[in-house]
């Protein structure tokens, strides 16, 4: 077997029309705490936030930037233990969340936006999820 030469996925970049909205969601909505800002001498361009394991989100200032459906990059996929309890919380911000389901791949999720457009799926693994059971199957989907 060969050695796998990639760990983990260490950040994904997002771009933000307003920097302290898209921190406040993230913060306050999503609970992820911000790991440190980038500067540019006095002016506040970005910053990243703390997934933890090793895994952030990068955030940059970029007022023209835009959601398209045809982006390559789709939406970025977070994990929970309680999607039940985040759903309640995130409706309690004022921000729109979908129900949850059951996705094909056995895992519960949900979605919603950050300010931006950015997408977000949020993962609840299951015992029978897909990811951790027998690996190389098929999954079928109905979309």
């Amino acid at each position: 077997m060969t050695k796998q030469l990639i760990k983990q996925v260490a950040h994904t970049c997002i771009f933000a029309q307003d920097l302290a909205a898209t921190e406040a969601f993230y913060r306050d909505v999503l609970g992820i705490p911000k790991a440190f800002d980038f500067r540019r001498g006095e002016d506040w361009i970005g910053f990243y936030l703390d997934l933890g394991a090793r895994t952030f989100i990068e955030v940059f200032r970029k007022a023209e930037s835009s959601f398209d459906e045809k982006n390559q990059i789709n939406h970025i996929c977070l994990e929970t233990d309680d999607l039940d309890g985040l759903l309640a919380h995130v409706r309690g911000q004022g921000v729109e969340i979908t129900d949850k389901k059951l996705g094909a791949d056995g895992t519960w999720q949900a979605w919603t936006k950050d300010p931006n457009g950015v997408k977000l799926e949020i993962f609840q693994y299951t015992e029978n999820s897909m990811q951790f059971g027998a690996r190389g199957g098929v999954c079928q989907v109905n979309w």
